[in-house]
């Protein structure tokens, strides 16, 4: 590994890489998954071209999520049925690491062409387990400013997140939203419960840089291969989404979140209504530029509330001295401190709850 010097996101290593991110699968949950990535060592001194990309990979290979990106490539051959010898694999029949690389060698050398291209973007890992965390903080955040909210989300992907409001949580004890929904968010909870409030979210739009449309069965299902095979609940939930997006589809926008987010808070405010800034799991893949932007957008906005009109900006993103993923929450008029609200499973499945 690169060492206790450098932040884990921070790898630039490709092996490194690879063998940090298939041990997190395994430590997730999902060990055919973290087996199919390890295969990957494999293929390093290959002559395809996705082996020779991987190979010279520029950047930061971890923080780019090289691993997961071809990952689901593979997992694309097994849900589109071109290819279901990795199946094994995922349910757990083959184990030997030897046989998996040869595997894998395999695959790239008769996909080569069809899994280059999995390597050009980001993983779309729109997951509905994170809005529980999500909508904690909004029942946090209710006992401090307008209990009402107009809710703003960058790297939306598929908009999952940006349906939330449709969504029914089972939060320590504590229920919140429509009793009749499809969806249900049920983690393992850790700590004391939220505040019992009822946040009202009178209005949620997000934005994308390649949104995701649902209704499109190709792309539904490409999402899907993002999703770590031994995860069915995911695939439920995805299942759950779409049938939600079928009936009122996200509001999700092609752009990115930059320029995004300087256009939503230069709109007029409704009063008695707070504005809210939201993004899960999505940061790191934010350019600098664009960070330094959303900012700077949010500090001018800042100066600008009031009791009226109130702004919050909520993430749960990754810690990269601790690659704890944390919600955190921000907000204005107050100490426009972060709060630290807990941690997060990254797909969902516990949350553990530290604010009082």
């Amino acid at each position: 590994m690169a060492g206790k010097q450098a932040p884990v996101m921070d790898i630039v290593s490709v092996a490194d890489a690879i063998e940090w991110q298939a041990r997190h699968a395994e430590e997730g949950g999902a060990p055919g998954t973290g087996r199919v990535i390890r295969g990957l060592l494999a293929i390093l001194d290959g002559d395809t071209a996705t082996a020779r990309r991987i190979s010279n990979w520029q950047g930061l290979a971890l923080k780019d999520a090289m691993p997961l990106r071809i990952a689901g490539g593979l997992h694309n051959l097994v849900l589109t049925g071109a290819d279901d010898r990795l199946a094994r694999v995922y349910s757990g029949q083959i184990t030997d690491q030897p046989s998996i690389d040869r595997l894998i060698c395999e695959l790239v050398e008769t996909y080569d062409a069809r899994l280059l291209p999995w390597l050009d973007g980001p993983p779309q890992t729109n997951e509905a387990g994170r809005s529980a965390s999500l909508m904690a903080g909004l029942m946090w955040l209710s006992e401090r400013v307008c209990p009402r909210f107009e809710m703003l989300e960058i790297g939306s992907s598929a908009g999952i997140n940006t349906m939330m409001e449709r969504y029914r949580f089972a939060l320590g004890g504590i229920a919140v939203g429509p009793e009749n929904s499809p969806m249900r968010i049920e983690p393992e909870w850790r700590g004391t419960p939220p505040p019992d409030t009822r946040p009202e979210i009178v209005s949620i739009r997000g934005c994308d840089v390649a949104p995701v449309d649902l209704s499109d069965p190709q792309q539904a299902l490409r999402l899907k291969s993002y999703v770590w095979p031994e995860a069915t609940h995911r695939m439920a939930r995805i299942d759950a989404a779409i049938d939600l997006a079928s009936e009122t589809p996200p509001d999700v926008v092609k752009l990115d979140a930059g320029s995004f987010v300087v256009e939503a808070l230069e709109r007029e405010q409704e009063s008695g209504v707070t504005r809210v800034l939201f993004h899960s799991i999505v940061w790191q893949y934010v350019p600098d530029d664009q960070q330094q932007s959303i900012r700077r957008a949010i500090e001018q906005a800042a100066d600008s509330a009031t009791n009226e009109k109130p702004l919050a900006w909520m993430s749960l993103e990754t810690n990269r001295e601790t690659f704890k993923h944390e919600l955190v929450i921000r907000y204005w008029p107050g100490d426009g401190e972060k709060h630290l609200l807990g941690t997060a499973h990254p797909h969902g499945a516990w949350v553990e709850w530290m604010a009082s």
